[in-house]
Parts: structure tokens; C-alpha cells; sequence
């Protein structure tokens, strides 16, 4: 088929799909809801038509968590040519591009998050996009259908002088949905299973078992412990910072409702920063990799205790760890796997008689249809979070040396002279 015949299908297919939400007796209630929630209409200054396309690929609804696309598919009649292009746009991407060049009838992208480049046709013609040109950024959707790669939308715009905002928000679209690091990109998944792989053993190895649990104030420093272990094979003392909460409880952590604004910056500021005490669960999974878990300690004391009220607010605890798209099956498996009374307790919560695999089904759908490895150990095998890793360091002012020291003579994991409390290499020794 043409190019130009398949541009036409494809529009026509998001056309469809448009009216379909606005129509479907299932859908439009609560595509109506979403537009009210985001000020949208068609008289308003918000963009009726981005609104749509954020509905239909972001969307997802019922108790089994479906795609508005898979719905269409479910609620249409289509022929097996328009059957492909919907599981197509099911299968769409959104991500961070830096443009490198414009094409006759598309743009070559590099996507900044998965390392991968793209010569993507644009559905719309290109003289829409006057004032764009190399070296600039954007948000986009692009998919691909037989062979060829399609430009959705544009979302986003961002001039080359802005590379540094370009660069974290690839971080935070990572850490919210870290499986975007290897889409449509084999190499980067495979390197990332060999690292959890590797970093498996160690983390066994250093600590004697597969979870450690202590209270936040602590946890960045055992995880920055295991991780010079991990690096270097120099094996700190972490046992005085293993330290149990006075007691475990469920409450709101403010810090967690950070907004995009200063999204990363108030993420690498770790646990510690936080005001309250709480424990934190870290843990190594062997196939997903490292998690560190707020309440993970207070939500396995709701199964330990002879009554789950025992542990204040547990039911909101349950509904945290289930309704937390953080949190893959895998926790929850290994939760009800470690307590037999883990179903009891959970359903009758809910007043539900669920199975385990019904229970995932339902709240963790998400990590059944696709592997997701643990944010966390993504972002460690992400050029452009070493790269805006690189670039708050260099924000943060560092304290000046004192006069005469000689460098050469302090050790990689000595503490740095000039009193930061960094470690050395992480310090002034990181330009050396």
C-alpha cells in the first residue's frame, strides 16, 4: 500500500476512534468527565483535539484496565486492515525527540529516553510545523505499521537552549513509566537484565538475604553503601543504620505529592529529606531489580498482627500498595507468598473473594501484560539520567578545599576534605 494511502487510513482510523468516545455509551460519560476535570471543550482555550488524543492513548478503563483503543476494537466492527493500525496506535509511543533533521514529508528523531533514532512520516503536512528545525526538542507520539514509522502529534516544543529541560523531563517520564527506557529497544532490555542479574548476586552477597528494612532517614545511606559495593566491592558496615521505627503506622508522606515543577530535583533529594519517620523496604528483586518501598515494613505487620487494625490505618495501607502503579505484582506476589493470611485479610477488606491471580489481575494489570523493571534500576542504565544526574551536581555549590591539600593522597571513598560529607569520588574527586 502507499505511503499516502496509509497516512489517509490511519487518519481516518483516529477519526473513528474520536467519534466513537464521544459516542460509545460506555465511554463518552466518562470521556465527558475527563474533559470537565481538564477545562476542555470546544470553546475553550484548551486544545479540544490534544485533549482527545490524550484521552484515547492514555486512558485506560473497567476493572480489567482497558485501552480505549482495545475497547474500540471490542465495540467495532472492522475489517483485519483497520484491526492492524488500531493495535498499532495501541502500541504508540510518547516520548522525548530531539529533531536532528527535517525531512521532505517527516522529521529523523533521536528519542532521548529509549537511545534509539527514528525517521518518523508526519500524518499531517509538513507545513504545520514551520518554525521547527534541527536541533530543537519535542514531545511526540510516533508509531509503527508495517514496517514504517508514523508522527502522531506534537505535543511539545522546546528550543535547542532548553536542552537541560528536555533532559529532565525524560527523567521523570522514566521514573513514572520506566518500561519506555527499553520499548522497540532489545539492546538497552538486554543489557538491563544483565545488570539486574549481576547486581542480584552482589546485593544477596552484602546484605545476606533478598530485603532490608529500616526507617527512611537511613535508607539513602545503606542504598549509597550497596551501591560502592556494587561499583567498587569496598564493604561498608550498614548494620547501626538497620534501625525499626518506634512504630509502624500508615500515614500521608507530603514529599510524595511533588508536582512536575521540581519533580527530579525533590526525588534525588531522597528519603532523608522527608520530615516524617517512616520505614522504607529495600528490596531486590530478582527479575525486576531494586525497589526501595515506603511502609513496606507497616504493610507486612497488617499480616503479622493478630488483628489487622492492630496496624493504624491498615486498610488504607492495602489500598496504597494495590492502587500504587509503583508497586508491581511481584511485591504484592511476594507479600502474599511470605503470609497465608495475605487473600483472607485483603478480601475481606474489599468484602471481594478474590484469587491472588484475579487480585493482580484487577489492580496490577499493567505489570502482567509487559515486563517493567524497577525505575530505579533503569535510570542507572539511562544516558540522559547519568547526563541530568551530571547536570544538578554541577548546580549545587560545592565547598571550597582547604589551602595545601593534596589530592592524590585521598583515597576514592575517603570522606572529601572539603566537608561536604560526600564521599570523595562523588565529590571534588569526580573531575579528577
Amino acid at each position: 500500500m502507499p505511503v499516502l494511502d496509509k497516512i489517509q487510513d490511519i487518519n481516518d482510523t483516529i477519526k473513528s476512534i474520536a467519534m466513537f468516545i464521544q459516542s460509545e455509551d460506555s465511554v463518552k460519560g466518562d470521556f465527558q468527565e475527563y474533559l470537565k476535570t481538564i477545562g476542555a471543550n470546544r470553546n475553550s482555550g484548551v486544545n479540544f483535539q490534544g485533549a482527545c488524543f490524550n484521552y484515547i492513548f492514555e486512558r485506560r478503563l473497567g476493572e480489567d484496565s482497558k485501552s480505549i483503543p482495545s475497547i474500540y476494537m471490542d465495540k467495532s466492527d472492522l475489517k483485519a486492515g483497520s484491526k492492524k493500525i488500531v493495535k498499532a496506535l495501541d502500541n504508540s509511543m510518547s516520548s522525548v525527540f530531539e529533531i536532528k533533521k527535517i525531512l521532505k514529508n517527516g522529521f529523523e528523531l533521536y528519542n532521548i529516553i529509549n537511545e534509539k533514532s527514528y525517521d518518523a512520516t508526519s500524518l499531517i503536512k509538513m507545513t504545520n510545523f514551520r518554525g521547527l528545525g534541527s536541533g530543537q526538542y519535542i514531545v511526540a507520539r510516533i508509531m509503527k505499521f508495517e514496517d514504517e514509522c508514523y508522527l502522531l502529534e506534537i505535543s511539545g516544543v522546546l528550543p535547542t537552549t532548553r536542552r537541560d529541560d528536555a533532559y529532565r523531563f525524560s527523567v521523570a517520564r522514566i521514573i513514572q513509566n520506566p518500561e519506555i527506557v527499553y520499548i522497540d529497544n532489545p539492546e538497552k532490555q538486554k543489557e538491563i537484565e544483565e545488570e539486574i542479574s549481576d547486581v542480584y548476586e552482589k546485593f544477596v552477597e552484602y546484605f545476606g538475604q533478598e530485603e532490608i528494612i529500616t526507617i527512611n532517614k537511613y535508607a539513602d545511606d545503606i542504598i549509597g553503601m550497596f551501591n560502592d559495593y556494587a561499583e567498587d566491592g569496598v564493604k561498608a558496615d550498614y548494620k547501626d543504620k538497620i534501625v525499626e521505627p518506634d512504630g509502624y503506622k500508615f500515614f500521608n508522606v507530603s514529599e510524595f505529592n511533588n508536582s512536575y515543577d521540581n519533580f527530579l530535583e525533590n526525588s534525588m533529594g531522597g528519603f532523608s529529606s522527608h520530615k516524617e519517620t517512616y520505614d522504607v523496604g529495600i528490596i531486590y528483586d530478582k527479575e525486576l531489580g531494586m525497589y526501595a518501598v515506603p511502609f513496606w515494613g507497616t504493610f507486612n505487620k497488617i499480616f503479622e498482627a493478630s488483628k489487622p487494625d492492630e496496624v493504624e490505618n491498615y486498610d488504607k495501607c492495602i489500598k496504597y500498595f494495590l492502587n500504587n502503579d509503583k508497586f508491581s505484582a511481584n511485591l504484592i506476589k511476594r507479600a502474599a507468598k511470605k503470609h497465608k493470611n495475605f487473600l483472607p485479610i485483603v478480601n475481606g477488606l474489599f468484602k471481594t473473594d478474590y484469587t491472588l491471580k484475579e487480585l493482580l489481575e484487577k489492580y496490577k494489570s499493567r505489570y502482567l501484560e509487559q515486563k517493567i523493571y524497577s525505575s530505579t534500576t533503569v535510570l542507572y542504565k539511562s544516558k540522559a539520567f547519568a547526563s541530568t544526574l551530571g547536570l544538578i551536581e554541577e548546580e549545587q555549590e560545592l565547598p571550597e578545599l582547604p589551602e595545601g591539600v593534596d589530592l592524590s593522597k585521598i583515597g576514592r571513598n575517603d570522606p572529601c576534605p572539603c566537608g561536604s560529607g560526600k564521599k570523595f569520588k562523588k565529590c571534588h574527586g569526580a573531575s579528577l
